[in-house]
């Protein structure tokens, strides 16, 4: 997302495989957090997630196949363009990252991380420079018998990306050489053996992380050191007040701009979850679960300005806003769009 002006656009990826239309252009109505789509491209197979250029530029999306591959999208004209044949990168890449002039891809299928170089008009090199390969599994029969990495970040200081893996328990920091570029593993840290690590986020301040698991509806507090790339476990919280005998799978966590509050979405059970961020270190603090306004929220997303919270609600096939009451954290529903098979939301 672009920080430091309030969004009048916003992305939507999907699903094609499910009905999505591919990757659509919305207009935001900045007054009131309203989408309407102006537009949709289905060029690119499973678009699932998507990420902005800095400048706003560019929309660079995944797509989730078997085979799996990234796209550039040129935003110059009144729709979204594809600027050349996707770049093949592992199976299933399922999320990206911005880094040091190259999009990194977690590839969930293939277990691994790929970094493509960028071009100076934001456009892609033909293949990536490197590919980072997971290794291990955890105690799950189903879910953990290899590798899945589900995430890749930068973290705030931009000397780090950390990588979530659901099927080894584990996050790993990398170092990104930006002249060879080539990924190294700097260091893995483990956590609690099958909580199936997917997400995280960042607090503002950048000295903690927030570690959303999938396999059990927890979030891991951690510490983070940038200077020494170094991520700490501290504690373990739920996300929900009570887990139900069905399925409950969180899928995303954002955080505040103002590291206020924080939010997580919780696939099954279909609730936000609203912490408050005052304990003693920005432990959080559960303090409402409220339904995130359909069926199945893939994906959450906070405008810049805070006021605003997207839910990508893949199989009722809408996006969900909320306005954040600012002295609560608490998201009240105010609308929604049709989007069949939604699974993200950015802003540009």
């Amino acid at each position: 997302m672009v920080v430091g002006r309030h969004a009048a656009r916003a992305y939507i990826g999907s699903f094609t495989a499910a009905g999505g239309r591919g990757v659509s252009a919305a207009a935001l109505d900045q007054d009131t957090g309203a989408l309407t789509v102006l537009s949709s491209t289905d060029e690119v197979a499973d678009p699932s997630y998507l990420v902005l250029s800095p400048a706003g530029e560019t929309l660079y999306a995944v797509s989730e196949t078997a085979e799996g591959a990234v796209a550039a999208y040129d935003l110059g004209g009144a729709e979204p363009r594809l600027t050349a044949t996707p770049v093949p990168v592992g199976s299933a890449p399922t999320h990206l990252a911005l880094h040091a002039g190259h999009l990194l891809a977690a590839n969930y299928g293939s277990g691994s991380v790929a970094a493509v170089p960028l071009r100076a008009d934001g456009t892609l090199a033909a293949a990536p420079s490197s590919v980072l390969r997971h290794t291990g599994s955890g105690p799950h029969p189903q879910r953990q018998q290899a590798p899945h990495a589900h995430q890749v970040s930068a973290d705030p200081s931009g000397r780090w990306a950390l990588s979530v893996d659901l099927g080894t328990d584990s996050v790993r920091v990398c170092a990104l050489d930006e002249d060879k570029g080539q990924l190294t593993l700097h260091r893995e840290v483990a956590l609690r053996p099958g909580s199936g690590p997917r997400h995280l986020a960042f607090h503002p301040d950048g000295d903690r992380v927030y570690v959303l698991n999938e396999l059990t509806p927890t979030l891991t507090v951690c510490a983070w050191d940038a200077a020494e790339g170094a991520i700490t476990p501290l504690g373990e919280t739920p996300v929900l007040t009570e887990v139900p005998d069905g399925d409950a799978f969180p899928s995303a966590v954002v955080v505040d701009p103002e590291g206020r509050f924080l939010w997580t979405a919780t696939r099954g059970t279909d609730v936000i979850s609203v912490f408050a961020l005052d304990g003693p270190g920005g432990a959080p603090r559960l303090t409402a679960t409220v339904p995130c306004g359909g069926h199945w929220p893939r994906d959450l997303a906070v405008h810049p300005s805070g006021r605003y919270l997207y839910a990508a609600n893949e199989r009722s096939g809408d996006v969900t806003w909320f306005t954040v009451d600012r002295a609560t954290g608490m998201p009240v529903r105010s609308g929604s769009v049709e989007a069949p098979a939604a699974s993200c939301v950015v802003f540009g």
